[in-house]
């Protein structure tokens, strides 16, 4: 069953489904790119690597530890008798740990010069909280401070979205495409979830014939090669959860779609 959704599907940002859609995306858009772009261009899949620790090790994937009580009988002896002590209860509790991250991204080149002409983002949750923020904002303000143009894909609810300036209306996904000769200004594509996701165009050098990038399409096709309709249960809410509105519409949508009962 193709995906449900005329646009982004909510239960792709799960946690437990997001590493892998993030990594899928980020192939099936240099895949797409790269019989466009040659011979002039080449399409290189690059990596952020970084490590986190407590909460925001848990923004990758790693499953929350439920907090149990659990009893835990003590004996103590008097004489030749063992007497049971009263219980002693337990909770169980995370301990702070170090979680190796690996973050990929495309770079555009330029084969001749080996110049990177254009940076392709596709958001994370760690890019959007914490120590992986200040990390991806600073790379973000490495490449505003130069030549190569930035696209950012931000298909996450969750977290604030990176900023910008004159952005006046919500949005809960949005795209971000900044060429670096018209810099400050930039185009900014925001959507919600009844919508579908906008193609865009991917900047290159001047004069040079720029290819539309069908996302939406993309994200369809990859929705049905790693047989999602078999991975989620339309019977439960998404994670993070919809707006009471949001979830409204979705809820109409998939009991029309024979998805709930």
């Amino acid at each position: 069953m193709p995906n449900p959704f005329p646009g982004m599907n909510p239960y792709l940002e799960s946690p437990d489904f997001w590493r892998a859609v993030h990594n899928r995306l980020i192939v099936a858009i240099a895949d797409f790119l790269t019989p466009q772009l040659l011979p002039k261009y080449l399409v290189d899949i690059e990596q952020r690597i970084y490590q986190i620790s407590g909460e925001d090790a848990l923004l990758v994937g790693i499953p929350d530890v439920a907090v149990q009580r659990s009893p835990i009988q003590a004996t103590s002896s008097t004489g030749n008798a063992a007497v049971i002590a009263p219980p002693v209860t337990a909770v169980r509790v995370r301990v702070p740990t170090t979680v190796e991250v690996r973050e990929s991204y495309l770079q555009v080149i330029e084969q001749e010069t080996r110049k990177v002409v254009t940076v392709i983002e596709v958001l994370s949750p760690t890019n959007k909280r914490g120590k992986g923020r200040d990390m991806y904002e600073e790379k973000r303000y490495k490449v505003f401070a130069g030549r190569s143009h930035l696209v950012e894909i931000d298909l996450l609810r969750s977290y604030q979205p990176l900023p910008v300036f004159g952005d006046n209306i919500e949005g809960s996904y949005r795209i971000l495409v900044s060429r670096g000769d018209c810099r400050p200004m930039a185009d900014l594509y925001l959507f919600n979830l009844p919508d579908a996701i906008p193609a865009f165009a991917l900047p290159l050098q001047g004069g040079d014939a720029e290819p539309l990038v069908d996302l939406q399409g993309l994200l369809n096709e990859l929705y049905d090669r790693a047989a999602y309709d078999f991975r989620i249960d339309y019977t439960t809410e998404p994670v993070p959860a919809l707006s009471e509105a949001d979830a409204v519409w979705a809820d109409s949508l998939l009991r029309e779609m024979g998805l709930r009962g």
